[in-house]
């Protein structure tokens, strides 16, 4: 092997120079150039940029992805730019094992039935999640991350060699300052200092004018930390976007699932026990005078007289549309007033607007004082 021995001698002492520049530094026995206010405020606000964004970058990265392994998982597969085995989210997999169990217990019973209709909406829910999950990594995450480890990785290491650009000048300053006192001191001219105070001055041109080249390229980088933060701005913004978008598809998921559970209470509760709910039975009396609903019945909405006490006003919490003539459509946000009637189901009330009467279910409402 070739090795250039008077290179390294050389790099090895350019470095022993800057390690006794920065030492003297420390101890106060040697002066050090200082950067102006405006560059060392571009300095403060590029480590501040680097900081946070690398706290909001780990805080979103837990929050997408809580498991550690799994992140471990996907950050090898990226960097081995291999595409990571695709994975069922916790949604999709309740779903999934929720459809299996109703199988097992019979699809036909009211227990198995609700399983599915349960498990096909957490199965919708899971892949709106995962749609979430990847909109958000391509919109945000990565490009966090393509900061972190691309544009502050270049502006770190121009800031180093701007370090070091910084040590070779102070240096060259000292080494100017002995020689002109060394010359001084000398009793009659010497050739000699003058020579050395020359080789120090030239020294020291070429240092300031490396030293300013690198500041200048520092500075750009530094400024273009503007438009980084314009960048994540947008960024930011997509976030927010596909978080709402996500929310709202599963509250929309939610709603349509209690309309089906709705419109068939009783796949889901038995008519047993008291005529009403303890939410709404404490504060709706069940004694009336109105006609009484026995199993097997058909409950007729044009005879049901609502009961000279027991009425109060409900809230509507969701739309709700009627399944059939018995029933009663539902506004969100709208007052009504409800009632029971004796031996009707404890999950319906019987619901009025105005000239409008139906069944409506208990979980759409907000039963009011």
């Amino acid at each position: 092997m070739d090795f250039n021995v008077k290179k390294l001698a050389c790099d090895a002492g350019v470095f022993f120079t800057r390690a006794v520049q920065f030492t003297e530094e420390k101890l106060g026995q040697a002066e050090k150039t200082e950067l102006d206010a405006h560059f060392e405020n571009l300095l403060s606000r590029a480590d501040c940029t680097k900081n946070w964004t690398e706290k909001i970058f780990r805080q979103t990265e837990y929050l997408l992805q809580p498991n550690p392994s799994a992140r471990i998982e996907e950050y090898l597969y990226e960097k081995l730019d291999r595409k990571a085995p695709s994975r069922h989210t916790n949604g999709e997999l309740l779903g999934q094992y929720m459809q299996d169990a109703a199988k097992d217990f019979g699809a036909g019973a009211p227990y198995g039935t609700t399983l599915i209709k349960v498990g096909e909406c957490e199965r919708r829910l899971g892949g709106a999640e995962r749609e979430f999950l990847q909109a958000s990594a391509i919109g945000f995450l990565n490009p966090l991350r393509n900061f972190l480890e691309g544009d502050w990785r270049t502006i770190s290491k121009e800031r180093r060699l701007l370090e070091n650009r910084r040590l070779d000048l102070d240096s060259c300053k000292a080494r100017l300052k002995k020689a002109k006192l060394a010359e001084a001191k000398a009793a009659v001219s010497s050739p000699l200092w003058s020579e050395e105070v020359d080789k120090a001055e030239h020294e020291l041109r070429v240092a300031q004018t490396e030293f300013d080249r690198q500041a200048e390229v520092t500075r750009l980088l530094l400024e273009g930390i503007s438009s980084t933060h314009v960048n994540h701005l947008r960024c930011l913004h997509e976030f927010v976007e596909a978080q709402a978008a996500y929310y709202k598809q599963c509250h929309l998921h939610m709603i349509d699932l209690q309309k089906e559970l709705g419109r068939f209470p009783n796949a889901f509760t038995t008519n047993v026990g008291p005529p009403m709910s303890a939410a709404a039975g404490s504060a709706l009396p069940s004694t009336t005078t109105s006609p009484t609903v026995s199993e097997g019945d058909t409950l007729n909405i044009e005879e049901v007289q609502a009961p000279a006490t027991g009425t109060r006003k409900a809230k509507v919490l969701y739309d709700y549309d009627a399944a059939d003539s018995s029933e009663l459509s539902l506004l969100a946000d709208e007052l009504i007033t409800v009632y029971t009637v004796p031996g009707m189901d404890c999950d319906w009330l019987i619901g009025e607007r105005g000239n409008q009467k139906g069944k409506v279910p208990v979980t759409y409402l907000e039963l009011l004082s």
